[in-house]
């Protein structure tokens, strides 16, 4: 079983590249949003009730994942590195895997802000992402999740076994799926 977390800022890039590394190694993907859009439905984003119910489906769908006959999952996050919980919460989340025997690969992904702010308005990120939709709003969220929060690291990752760190500025979806593939040799 193989837990691919694929983590980075708003805008970066995570489920593009995740959607591109499951066309070519065969992994499930969980974005983030899937969860974040189907609670928003019922509930408004970051209350209480909306907290609980986005990390109880993503949990059960970790949980019964990591004990199924499927090769493994790819899953997206936004992770704020001054915010000690988050670190908890994904500890959390993959000794689901690890109990399991479970391998966790950690992908840091890396842009520019001009180019996340391009991003943001992509048609396949706006179509996936209905909470996205409202521009205006979406740009100023990037830009004061980007103040507030340390989203990428600065020095050393927590874990120094199967982690990569990518700046996908430049490259694109199939390079930086390939990258993954190849330093992980999935």
């Amino acid at each position: 079983m193989i837990f691919i977390i694929i983590f980075g800022p708003p805008a970066v890039g995570k489920m593009a590249v995740g959607r591109e590394l499951t066309k070519i190694t065969g992994l499930k993907l969980l974005h983030n949003h899937m969860s974040i859009e189907f609670v928003r439905e019922f509930f408004e984003f970051g209350t209480p009730k909306f907290n609980k119910l986005n990390s109880e489906f993503r949990r059960r769908i970790f949980e019964e994942v990591a004990t199924s006959n499927l090769p493994g999952l790819i899953f997206t996050y936004v992770w704020a590195f001054n915010m000690e919980e988050e670190k908890e919460y994904v500890d959390k989340i993959c000794d689901i895997f690890r109990k399991e025997g479970g391998t966790i690969y950690y992908v840091e992904l890396e842009a520019d802000l001009e180019e996340r702010l391009r991003r943001n308005k992509e048609a396949t990120r706006l179509l996936e992402k209905p909470s996205k939709q409202e521009l205006e709003l979406s740009e100023k969220r990037l830009l004061s999740t980007s103040e507030k929060y340390i989203m990428n690291t600065t020095n050393d990752f927590y874990y120094k076994e199967n982690y990569l760190k990518i700046n996908n500025t430049n490259l694109s979806l199939r390079e930086t799926a390939k990258k993954i593939k190849k330093v992980f040799n999935l």
